[in-house]
């Protein structure tokens, strides 16, 4: 029995001393590292020996890791301490630990090595291990007094330009228009109501900016930033009283409206954008692509801010981290800004679109969209009136149209004629009867039925195309069937998104279901979509031995490459080019308003109606496309709105002719 309880005792002697063991250090610093890993600062503070604890509260402690690591943007901590496999120091009174830390922050990496200190204290008759913190722990450098600096420098945004390296949007200056408060005197009334007037801002606005806290009578105001070049408003300011202007720096578009939907424009960067873009290293102070290609190519327009982190000292600066700064990358388009302005200036307002190609190259060199707005007036900020009248405006002078799809109308039937060929739904030579203005298949259409405009019989292809015989396409549709058709149709391209930079709707089918849809698309008309890109390429073939090539906006892209490989056979080209020369040669022809000695044009006109139901009248898109078989380096497409009981195609038609004889 009294060995039994003098083992008994023994354990318990074991257990004991067992439990009073101290903490080895090592372990201890071990714990300190897992909690800087998981960044709870708060928990940290409590592993501080009592000398840490005096220099620094634990509120100070926690925000200030919290803080820095915030503003720093770090990330990806990593701090590393690797245990000695023998550590004789748990003896002692002092222990010493080397540790590794790496992060990334908003300037780049950081990572640095360093030696920490521990002391045994003891605490509520306990004794353990504490770090003896100091803000080196933070960073090396960093000593007491001692802050971190965060500074910013701002890359050059990239430009935009045309093929010829004419400046699409730019880098440049405006004018910053502003008063000096002081310099007001008595007539602070009246000075604010003529800026009112010559700024288009109200008066509300401008009492606003000079009641601002900051305002003081000797400072500049700013009001309102104008373009360089408005120079009858800049001397009408220029003779106010307290008046001044300044050159800042701002992004200028050189062409104006001619190219505003296809540029875009850059504007201040919104709460939602920055939240969206943070990540991305954007800040509260960039300017962002607003839309078009200076949206779409903003990360590379814009570059990378260039950042630097330092420690400062009694006037000297010890830099932490550094990420030089990038300017933006130049973007180079294949676009002709001239012919963007001539084809926009001859648009002359009407609502519509137009666009110009390479067809051999598949280059394109201009898209236009009217009417339009100034991209200039639009990132400088349009005023409450301008913003009102642009969207009050029935033509819509904010709407990108070329990127849109519509009804091609007869501009179609080249398409159904090469789908028909193939097929050998249609021979060119035969003649078919056509009696009347109207046709229907049979009684089962009730009350519909196709209709045209020119009376001719009987009508073979040709004819067809000189007089836009919608009849005869129709039935060419109907003839080759829906399958036949759908498939021919999506080989030039159709409910395909295209590979393009700047996001077009993809031309669409549409609903086939009965046998008056499929003939209504025969002439462009039922459910077919196209935008003037797909439809431009639709066209390539033509002067590509059946080929289709692949529309292209940036000059640094792979020119003359085959998207489709015969979209048309080699005797659907050879049949259908000659016809489209004969719709301008020929005197009954509808382009023969296109005719220009020395300069052989082909091409096809297109009414398109836009209307609810047959027999109602409705609005009419008028097309017209054409290019130079003998020198096929231009190719040109314009769609007009509204040209009913205004010529209808010929509208576009005396457009497109008038820009080719300035360009041929």
């Amino acid at each position: 029995m009294k060995k039994l309880i003098g083992v008994l005792l023994l354990g318990f002697v074991i257990i004991l001393a067992g439990c009073n063991k101290e903490p080895a250090p090592q372990d201890r610093f071990a714990a300190y590292i897992k909690l800087w890993n998981q960044q709870k600062f708060d928990q940290m503070y409590d592993y501080l020996s009592t000398s840490a604890k005096k220099s620094i509260s634990k509120e100070e402690f926690t925000s200030r890791y919290e803080k820095i690591y915030k503003d720093l943007q770090i990330t990806d901590l990593k701090v590393n301490f690797k245990k000695p496999k023998e550590d004789k120091q748990a003896d002692e009174e002092k222990a010493t630990y080397t540790f590794d830390a790496k992060m990334n922050s908003v300037a780049g990496p950081i990572s640095f090595t360093y030696k920490a200190k521990l002391k045994k204290e003891e605490k509520d008759d306990k004794k353990n291990w504490y770090v003896d913190w100091n803000t080196g722990f933070i960073f090396p450098k960093l000593q007491k007094g001692d802050k971190i600096g965060l500074s910013t420098t701002s890359p050059e945004r990239g430009e935009i330009l045309d093929r010829n390296g004419n400046g699409l949007a730019v880098n440049g200056d405006v004018i910053e228009v502003g008063v000096v408060p002081g310099k007001m005197g008595d007539k602070k009334a009246q000075i604010v109501a003529k800026l009112a007037k010559l700024l288009d801002i109200s008066k509300e606005q401008i009492e606003q900016d000079l009641g601002a806290g900051w305002v003081k009578p000797e400072l500049f105001v700013p009001l309102r930033r104008i373009p360089l070049d408005d120079h009858k408003t800049i001397n009408q300011l220029m003779s106010i009283q307290s008046v001044v202007t300044k050159d800042v720096p701002a992004r200028i578009y050189p062409y104006k409206e001619a190219a505003a939907q296809l540029v875009g424009y850059v504007g201040a960067i919104t709460a939602d954008e920055l939240k969206e873009l943070e990540s991305k290293g954007y800040t509260a102070q960039d300017l962002v692509g607003k839309r078009g290609l200076e949206q779409v190519y903003d990360e590379e327009l814009k570059g990378q801010t260039g950042v630097k982190i330092t420690i400062k000292k009694n006037g000297t600066e010890e830099v932490l981290a550094e990420k030089p700064v990038k300017n933006g990358k130049t973007i180079k388009l294949t676009i002709d800004a001239e012919l963007q302005a001539s084809i926009y200036d001859e648009m002359q307002g009407d609502a519509g679109t137009a666009g110009a190609m390479n067809p051999t190259t598949g280059e394109t060199l201009a898209l236009v969209s009217s009417p339009s707005f100034d991209p200039n007036q639009a990132s400088l900020g349009f005023s409450a009136s301008e913003w009102k009248a642009l969207q009050g405006n029935k033509k819509m002078p904010l709407t990108t149209r070329f990127k849109q799809t519509y009804a091609p109308g007869s501009v179609m039937k080249p398409i159904t004629a090469a789908i028909a060929l193939e097929n050998k739904a249609i021979t060119p030579g035969q003649s078919i009867a056509i009696k009347g203005l109207k046709w229907q298949k049979s009684k089962s259409w009730g009350g519909y039925y196709v209709t045209r405009v020119h009376e001719a019989s009987p009508v073979n292809l040709e004819k067809a195309f000189v007089y836009s015989d919608n009849i005869y396409f129709a039935q060419a549709a109907l003839k080759t069937g829906r399958t036949a058709f759908v498939d021919g149709l999506k080989k030039f391209g159709f409910e395909k998104e295209q590979d393009y930079p700047f996001p077009l709707e993809k031309p669409t089918i549409g609903s086939l279901g009965s046998e008056i849809s499929l003939a209504d698309s025969g002439y462009g008309q039922g459910q077919i979509q196209m935008n003037i890109v797909s439809l431009m390429d639709a066209y390539t073939p033509l002067v590509n031995s059946g080929n289709m090539i692949k529309p292209i906006l940036l000059a640094d892209d792979k020119k003359s490459e085959v998207l489709q490989e015969q979209a048309m056979t080699p005797d659907a080209v050879a049949t259908i080019a000659p016809m489209l020369r004969k719709v301008v040669t020929d005197p009954g022809g509808t382009a023969r308003a296109a005719n220009i000695p020395g300069y052989p044009l082909a091409g096809k006109t297109g009414t398109a109606e836009i209307k609810q139901k047959q027999g109602e009248l409705g609005t009419q898109n008028g097309w017209f496309i054409a290019y130079n078989p003998k020198k096929p380096n231009l190719m040109m497409v314009m769609m007009i709105e509204n040209v009913e009981k205004r010529g209808g195609s010929q509208v576009p038609v005396k457009k497109v002719t008038k820009v080719f004889k300035m360009w041929k």
